[in-house]
């Protein structure tokens, strides 16, 4: 009995210490210059393979030419939470990627960053923000939209950066499989919004052919809100244009360059682009990963990842019921 108490009790003290050690709150988006952080480089990114924000960054450094040192950052999804970590809380007590420094002060949230990178970057970075007003707003409308804020579950129609997380949970139910039980625990120790942990746990414990409900509805509703955002896209391409807002490539494509990449990698391409459905888009698709920014950014899959899309993918051959629930109903 004593020693079950000296259990618990070394137990609570180590968790109260260990979540001294690791302070979360919300940081300003855009530059922050009250924060110094240590650098190497004039640029440098703190980024992870699979987060669609991390895409649309690299993206932007890579169409920009900057270099920048990397650093990768693991998140539950592809392995552990190196994110809640002690020492990437000094980098984001916000606990997200992709984090962009800048002469060591970091810029927080993925579309503050490229549009940061780009005026921080001549010519280049004028061309792809938009070289007049009237353009430049419409690229900013499009940025925007590809952007991921606030609550993406109650704003999926509103943005079709909200509403790529929900198409993402048939994936990370299947990676999640790979992901000892142990590691998915520290995030229900320490996340800051512990909705997430306790998403992956559900996702954890009943597993791709048992999503919960609620859980299948988010995904048919971000299904849905998505296809109308392609609809969206499809007219601002019906004008001949070959890049979103002309013929210029711009942020605005570079957006797109990363939510069609999700779609892609997550094996919702068929629902979206089969059957002649937002054929402009496919085309406008197929352009972009033609960009050697694609090629560098976005082309490479981790192991994880590679595996679990396969068992998604043969998952939705042998269980009709499983596609049905996930691309129809």
């Amino acid at each position: 009995m004593y020693v079950l108490i000296g259990i618990l009790i070394a137990l609570t003290g180590w968790y109260v210490f260990e979540k001294r050690k690791r302070p979360t709150h919300p940081v300003a988006p855009g530059l922050n210059l009250d924060i110094s952080l240590p650098h190497d480089q004039e640029w440098e990114i703190y980024q992870n393979q699979i987060s669609l924000c991390s895409k649309k960054l690299r993206v932007c450094m890579e169409e920009l030419g900057l270099s920048y040192q990397s650093h990768h950052v693991e998140l539950i999804e592809t392995g552990r939470y190196e994110n809640l970590g002690r020492d990437f809380l000094k980098i984001n007590p916000s606990f997200t990627v992709p984090v962009l420094v800048h002469n060591g002060h970091p810029v927080y949230e993925s579309h503050e960053q490229i549009v940061y990178a780009a005026e921080h970057s001549g010519p280049r970075g004028k061309e792809l923000l938009g070289r007049t007003p009237e353009l430049r707003n419409e690229v900013s409308q499009w940025v925007d939209n590809g952007a991921l804020k606030g609550d993406p579950i109650k704003g999926s129609h509103e943005r079709a950066g909200n509403a790529a997380p929900g198409l993402t949970m048939p994936i990370f139910a299947s990676m999640v499989a790979y992901i000892p039980w142990w590691r998915i625990a520290e995030g229900l120790l320490f996340h800051g919004d512990r909705k997430r942990p306790l998403l992956f746990s559900a996702l954890k414990m009943r597993g791709l052919h048992r999503i919960a409900p609620p859980l299948q509805k988010i995904i048919q509703r971000s299904r849905r809100d998505m296809d109308l955002h392609l609809d969206k896209l499809e007219e601002a391409l019906s004008h001949g244009r070959d890049w979103l807002t002309g013929d210029t490539f711009t942020l605005a494509d570079v957006s797109w360059m990363a939510l069609l990449e999700r779609i892609d990698e997550v094996d919702w391409s068929n629902t979206f682009f089969g059957e002649g459905r937002h054929p402009l888009v496919k085309a406008y698709w197929e352009r972009l990963k033609l960009r050697p920014s694609y090629k560098t950014a976005l082309s490479h899959r981790g192991a994880i990842h590679t595996r679990a899309l396969e068992d998604l993918r043969k998952a939705k051959e042998i269980a009709p019921e499983l596609r049905e629930s996930l691309e129809v109903s």
